[in-house]
């Protein structure tokens, strides 16, 4: 660490000499600068910057030898309970949107073709190897051999062409058609050949392959997957006992013999935090995969029992507006509320610090993020000033639905309406039930305002469907999406999707407020689980006990 710091104090140093020099061959009187010094000067900050890199990286590799001095090998073996606080509505990803349902099921029963890993890539799943062609529309994938659902039934080309034309298909339940819809031609050369040939180019493709709703499913038994969930996954279903828990156990036949470590794997529903916790410090749990009250984790920090993870999350917490309503129908509404609210105020009150603020329906981890948080910046003489250009001089009132189960909704709704209140938005807050809001919300859009976490990384598609239940209708939106799915080069997508996020911050679609850390605690005996979360799964393949 000592060189580390020396080489940084040196090089800035330089650096510093460097710009003062240049500084002064711009003032009036220009005194003679020797550009040969300057070189040679510069050439030294190059050389003593790869040193500084290399010492980074033996650094990291002492590092990594002492943890696997200090850590003993994964070993097999021992059962994990996790504590999440929404049970879902049911367990098969491809009959509802809901994230609830791929937090607990998808890459631990269900696995796709792609899947995501802890550092946010995409790696093969079932597909051991893509390629894509240079038009951007024909997707070629060879397929692991010797893979069988957990039911005994063979996993193959033909399964994952039924798969995908079951998606597409007209009154199917996937929450997401045009995901398969998109798709022209599918051919199956041979057992381990799936050759897609796509209408348009689409640049998120493979991002929705690694999604819930690409899962692959058997084609005898999938109707009662809702119930009975069957995949090729590392854990197979035993048992769901409604309102409490849903188990699952090693599956022997899986197709890495390596993993999964763990016996046996059961996620606990318990939707009050402070009985989360109390669940965890009583040992009913091991672990709290998404800590729903931040303001505990410094005490579970002070305790040698448990360790806290915090990280980053693609999870944007949004004030959901419903764009068909009045007066939310009115941009100018819309802008007004976005000045009223204090995003940092409301990071801090709900979420004692942790969080990262946003402006646009757009996490700061993913490729293409553009800063937005500047656009409407906290200003209540401002939003009072729109609110009456928009016919509203002394406001208005309306109904803010929340979802009682999570409890950064709750408390942020409580809070927002608190300042839309003092420009003159006066907010009856009504608590409702998961699987009411899933119905009256989601489903029949009938709310003026919610509060939710959307957890789905590069999402932002959802703004150009009309009929998703925000109801927002931008041709501008929908042509500049439909550009950035057919761009084949990084620079034109970086172009469309940042534009993307600009309209829709322009429009004040939702309140965009922060996006919610990973933030779990577990007993320390616990190893390996995803500090961050570059997507919803809680995924227990490669976790393991130290003891």
């Amino acid at each position: 660490m000592g060189g580390w710091q020396t080489g940084k104090k040196l090089i800035f140093a330089l650096m510093a000499c460097f710009f003062v020099l240049v500084f002064l061959s711009c003032e009036g009187e220009k005194p003679s600068v020797d550009t040969k010094r300057v070189e040679k000067l510069e050439q030294r900050v190059d050389e003593l910057s790869k040193k500084v890199d290399q010492l980074s990286g033996q650094l990291e590799e002492i590092k990594a030898q002492l943890y696997k001095l200090v850590v003993k090998a994964p070993s097999k073996g021992g059962n994990l309970t996790i504590c999440v606080a929404d049970e879902p509505p049911g367990l098969d990803p491809t009959a509802s949107a809901s994230a609830a349902i791929d937090r607990v099921v998808y890459a631990n029963i269900y696995e796709g073709l792609i899947k995501v890993d802890r550092t946010g890539k995409y790696v093969p799943g079932l597909a051991l190897t893509w390629d894509i062609s240079t038009d951007g529309k024909v997707y070629n994938f060879q397929l692991r051999k010797g893979v069988t659902f957990h039911n005994g039934e063979p996993f193959n080309a033909a399964v994952a062409k039924w798969n995908i034309e079951r998606g597409a298909a007209e009154g199917t339940k996937n929450a997401h058609p045009e995901f398969f819809r998109i798709i022209e031609k599918i051919e199956t050369p041979d057992e381990s050949t799936l050759k897609l040939t796509l209408k348009n180019p689409d640049s998120l493709f493979i991002v929705h392959m690694a999604e819930g709703d690409a899962v692959m499913l058997p084609m005898k038994g999938y109707e009662n997957t809702a119930a009975h969930p069957i995949g090729t996954g590392p854990f197979k279903f035993v048992a769901w006992n409604r309102g409490d828990r849903v188990e699952m156990a090693r599956n022997e036949r899986y197709w890495n013999p390596q993993l999964p470590y763990l016996d046996k794997v059961i996620y606990r529903f318990i939707g009050d935090a402070s009985a989360m916790a109390a669940a965890l410090k009583a040992g009913d749990v091991d672990i709290i995969g998404w800590l729903q009250a931040p303001e505990l984790a410094a005490d579970f920090a002070k305790d040698k029992r448990f360790k806290v993870l915090s990280g980053s999350s693609v999870a944007e917490n949004i004030m959901s507006t419903n764009n068909k309503v009045p007066p939310f129908d009115n941009k100018l509404v819309r802008q007004a509320m976005a000045h009223a609210i204090d995003r940092k105020a409301v990071i801090d009150l709900v979420m004692a610090g942790y969080g990262t603020p946003i402006g646009s329906h757009w996490p700061p981890v993913t490729p293409y993020y553009e800063d937005l948080t500047g656009k409407f910046p906290y200003n209540p003489q401002k939003a009072k000033e729109l609110l009456a250009k928009a016919g509203y001089p002394n406001g208005f009132e309306a109904t803010i639905k929340l979802p009682a189960i999570y409890a950064y909704s709750k408390r942020a709704g409580e809070v927002i309406a608190d300042m839309l209140g003092q420009v003159g938005i006066r907010l009856k807050i009504e608590l409702v039930e998961w699987g009411v809001w899933l119905d009256r919300v989601f489903k029949q859009k009938d709310f003026q305002l919610s509060m939710i976490g959307h957890a789905e990384a590069w999402d932002i598609g959802i703004y150009a469907n009309p009929t998703y239940y925000f109801q927002y209708d931008s041709k501008e939106f929908q042509e500049a999406y439909a550009n950035a799915l057919k761009a084949t080069t990084t620079e034109a997508q970086s172009k469309w999707f940042k534009r993307c996020q600009e309209i829709i911050a322009e429009d004040a679609v939702n309140g965009y407020l922060f996006v919610i850390p990973s933030l779990s605690v577990m007993k320390a005996e616990l190893m390996n689980w995803w500090k961050d979360y570059p997507t919803i799964v809680l995924d227990c393949t490669e976790v393991w006990w130290n003891k």
